[in-house]
Formats: C-alpha cells, structure tokens, sequence
C-alpha cells in the first residue's frame, strides 16, 4: 500500500477554524448551539471547532460525545463484541440547533445512525453536519453543511485522519492507495 498526505495539521486547523466561523454565520451566532462529536475522532474535531468558536465568539458552546456503536446497520458485520463507548452530552438538545462533526462523510450510513442516536436523546430544532473530508460515494441521500475539504476518492482507496489526540501522533489527512 502506498500513503500520500494530504492535509497536515496547519491545514487542519484551518479549516476548522473556517468550519467554525460558517457555524456561527448560518446560525447567526453561536446562541441555542450544541456541538456533538461522532466517536471517535469527531470527539476532539468538535472539541477544537468549539475552542474556535469560543475565541471568534467569546462564549463557550457545549460540546458533547455520541457513541452509535449500537445503531450502524453492520453492527453485525464488526465482529462478536464491539466496543460500545459511553455517549455524554450534558445538555438537553431539545429546541437546540445539533451540529453532528465527524471526520470523514462516506456512505452517509454513520450519520444516519447518528441521527437515530440523537432522536432517542430528544427533538433538536435542527441538525447540521460538520465533516473534515467528504470524499462522495453516498450510499443515503445526506449531505454536510459544513466541509473542511471535498476529496473525491476511488471506493478502494481509504482515507486516514490521524488527530493526536485519538491516535497520539502528528494531525494529518492522508490517503491510502491499494498496491496494484
């Protein structure tokens, strides 16, 4: 297998931060906004979306941590015992605008067990999604609202977002090419 970079951490940071400043200009502000990070590397995107907002805006927005482990359709398909992690989100999101992050938007199928996570969690006034990569190849018909970069990719190809904080090494986006 081959690997080529294609986002290093300033360019991550980057596009969060201009992730971050979208949010608050379609939402006119940050008031009524909940960030939920889809496990597991959503978690710490939200989180840094989060601390952006806080510097642009000068207030926190809560932040939260979605485990849908127990709501993908291939549940199945992932072996005899996942690991179901613990969903924290310590705000009610009820009549609040949710703002899903996840790292890489593919089928769409984790954001559709994203979305039947959050309606057992309560009725939000509307939900939007934030994703670093969205590389196409849509098996539902969902879209981001927020994107840090379209990368088409080929269906064999993987793409690879490595954050320190879940992966203890240097940010990067890099695709992984199949040997031919």
């Amino acid at each position: 297998m081959s690997e080529k970079q294609i986002f290093n951490a300033d360019e991550i940071r980057r596009a969060l931060i201009r992730i971050a400043h979208e949010i608050a200009e379609r939402n006119e502000g940050i008031r009524d906004l909940i960030l939920v990070g889809i496990r597991q590397r959503g978690v710490p995107l939200a989180a840094r979306i989060a601390a952006a907002l806080a510097d642009s805006e000068g207030q926190e927005v809560p932040v939260g941590q979605l485990d849908i482990t127990l709501y993908r359709d291939d549940l199945s398909l992932r072996g005899p015992a996942p690991i179901v992690r613990k969903t924290m989100i310590q705000h009610d999101i009820t009549g609040h605008t949710v703002v899903l992050v996840d790292d890489v938007l593919y089928t769409g199928r984790t954001v559709r067990a994203a979305l039947d996570a959050l309606a057992d969690l309560g009725r939000p006034a509307r939900i939007q999604l934030a994703v670093l990569i969205d590389r196409g190849h849509r098996e539902l018909p969902l879209r981001a609202d927020f994107v840090g970069k379209n990368m088409p990719t080929s269906r064999e190809e993987k793409v690879d977002v490595r954050l320190r904080e879940t992966d203890q090494t240097e940010d990067a986006v890099i695709i992984v090419h199949p040997d031919s």
